[in-house]
């Protein structure tokens, strides 16, 4: 068993301090859970209204599953195109992921606006794919994707693939046919994959990113912003006017209640003005566990993301492993670069059990460390220093679309 040691905490502020709510509050807008959703919600809030903004958590700031994922930024859903547009139509599906895709504005407007001197690593990543039929789900996507007005990402299909298998002329246009030379260095690898597709990615530490965030936040807005720590909120009744947060031992008042929260918390809401709002809507959460590692290299490589779809049993939507590059500080004025890996979630039946003290079992190490050796870096009897170990619980409603907006049944909550 190995330790949960996450990098995105060890770059945080130890000496920073920490406020709980000492009296009862009253506010505009109180944001429960302080992770970069709710971070961003904040920043976004105070900059376009002249609103007041609690922003409350339950432990400390960006410690969830926004201090324990993998570094990695993505403009798409837990689902591909191709699902989403045969669920809810072309139209929707295709709006729904502009709007994701320019999530890259939002972010790079609050690290330019804050002055941020934190890396923000944008480049073109990549996915290698090892059957034909997740080539297929790719072709699928930018189909879909050129249909609805969106720019396709760029496909390449290697020569060993088309000539042992046919693609469908309605696919023409939308790919390459290249050397599988060139399918193995774009993916940094020997290893056999048949095609790769390439698209915007990042990298960026994400707690790190809140932590300095919230210090422009207490800086720019004073007397409109204020975070509150080591808060569990329990109970929000709803009125038709206001919401009242239960912190305990203090009440917290606002005009509107926005949970960024991964949905786990035991949290009941009352709603008085009106129809019962579902207090079970956390089992429309799915849990799942991920588990990562990570080691130090040299400072020679730019940054880079890489998925790898390793089993070719496996759809082209999830079960696969990544790797992320870029450069990091382990100990003041030292450059390294840091070699992040995940593997495939796992599901966790009961979030309850589920706690960031809990160790990294061997089995997932040993697993990670098997996909590193036998892809990414394969140089025999090589040492590997894990110095980072660690897991996050993710939340994802079942069908894989995060849900946004005011609750139907009482706009004063907000999703």
């Amino acid at each position: 068993m190995r330790k949960n040691v996450s990098p995105w905490l060890h770059q945080l502020d130890k000496e920073r301090t920490t406020k709980k709510i000492e009296e009862d509050v009253k506010t505009n807008v109180a944001i429960i859970g302080a992770g970069i959703a709710g971070v961003s919600t904040a920043f976004h809030i105070l900059e376009k209204t002249d609103k007041n903004v609690v922003l409350i958590e339950r432990h400390l700031l960006a410690h969830g599953a926004t201090g324990h994922n993998a570094g990695q930024i993505v403009g798409h859903f837990e689902r591909g195109l191709a699902s989403l547009v045969e669920e809810f139509g072309l139209a929707l599906a295709i709006s729904g992921q502009r709007d994701v895709e320019s999530g890259w504005d939002l972010l790079e407007h609050m690290h330019s606006t804050a002055r941020l001197d934190i890396p923000l690593f944008k480049f073109r990543g990549h996915s290698g794919y090892s059957s034909f039929a997740q080539v297929l789900v790719r072709l699928e996507n930018n189909r879909l994707r050129v249909a609805g007005g969106l720019e396709p990402d760029e496909l390449l299909i290697s020569e060993t693939c088309t000539e042992n298998n046919i693609i469908p002329e309605e696919y023409d246009g939308l790919y390459q046919v290249v050397p599988l030379e060139t399918v193995k260095k774009t993916l940094e690898t020997d290893a056999e994959f048949i095609a790769v597709s390439t698209y915007t990615k990042g990298c960026l530490n994400s707690a790190l990113f809140c932590e300095k965030i919230v210090g422009y936040l207490e800086s720019a807005y004073p007397d409109r912003f204020a975070l509150y720590e080591h808060t569990p909120i329990r109970k929000i009744i709803l009125s038709p006017e206001y919401g009242l947060l239960d912190a305990e031992t203090h009440t917290i008042r606002a005009d509107k209640v926005v949970l960024c929260t991964n949905g786990f918390q035991d949290l009941r809401i009352l709603n008085e003005g009106g129809l019962d709002i579902d207090s079970k809507y956390h089992f429309l959460i799915s849990g799942k566990m991920g588990y990562m590692s990570g080691y130090l290299e040299e400072f020679n490589k730019p940054a880079t993301a890489i998925s790898y779809f390793t089993d070719p049993s496996t759809s082209a939507d999830n079960s696969y492993f990544y790797l992320t590059r870029r450069h990091y500080e382990y100990e003041r004025g030292k450059q390294h670069n840091l070699i992040c890996i995940g593997g495939p979630d796992i599901p966790v039946e009961d979030t309850a059990l589920y706690s960031h003290e809990n160790e990294l079992p061997d089995e997932r190490a040993d697993e990670l460390d098997r996909f590193v050796r036998s892809v990414y870096d394969t140089t025999p009897n090589k040492k590997i220093d894990y110095l980072f170990t660690w897991h996050g619980l993710m939340g994802y409603t079942r069908d894989g679309v995060r849900l946004v907006g005011p609750e139907p049944k009482n706009p004063v909550l907000l999703y």
